[in-house]
């Protein structure tokens, strides 16, 4: 038997990564990092991306016994950040983002980087779709390398963020950001669609 789920492996890092979307957290990072010294900026990528990282974990061990305790279902839980994807997903199509600043005492790493823009409802919701969905090793290591992987990313894009800008040019990040915009909508949409069939199920 396969030690990794290749396939999975495959499907984990695709979905986080258009959820997460590290080429469009450059331009985001490099306006909050504004004024700082590279060495700040530095610290401030792998500080989000260990917030990330723990909320991700933290959700994907303990989600379904936080949500029992609240008495939320996950279908709810999925439905909701499906709901949350897709008004993310219709700013990033019409070019409506907030603006963002922040002060120069303010450890940006942490909020709002490390959360909720990498660790948000839908990159949570989706990794414990896809812990929920584990029945054998093979395919937890795929799911844990899978965010891991995603994760590395993410640390590399803002650690590079300066030289990835110089490469694709402004117009290179907004033409990604609009088709991440795009899939991401079709990935929340899908979201709630399974959360309405499974509360249809669940009636049933």
């Amino acid at each position: 038997m396969s030690i990794v789920d290749g396939v999975l492996l495959v499907e984990v890092f695709v979905t986080l990564f258009v959820i997460m979307d590290p080429v469009g957290t450059v331009p985001i990072f490099l306006s909050l990092t504004a004024g700082r010294s590279p060495a700040t900026s530095r610290r401030y990528a792998w500080q989000a991306v260990a917030v990330s990282f723990l909320v991700i974990v933290l959700f994907a061990l303990f989600g379904q016994q936080i949500l029992a305790y609240l008495h939320i279902s996950l279908p709810a839980l999925q439905c909701a950040g499906g709901l949350l994807l897709l008004l993310v997903a219709l700013e990033l199509l019409t070019g409506k983002e907030e603006e963002m600043t922040a002060g120069q005492d303010t450890n940006v790493a942490l909020v709002p980087l490390g959360t909720p823009l990498l660790a948000g409802p839908g990159a949570i919701v989706a990794t414990m779709l896809f812990v929920q969905g584990v029945d054998d090793g093979s395919e937890l290591v795929a799911v844990a390398l899978g965010i891991v992987g995603v994760h590395i990313t993410l640390w590399l894009a803002m650690r590079y963020s300066l030289p990835i800008l110089k490469v694709i040019r402004e117009g290179g990040v907004l033409l990604v950001t609009r088709i991440a915009g795009l899939l991401l909508s079709a990935i929340a949409v899908q979201l709630v669609a399974d959360a309405v069939r499974a509360f249809i199920a669940g009636e049933g």
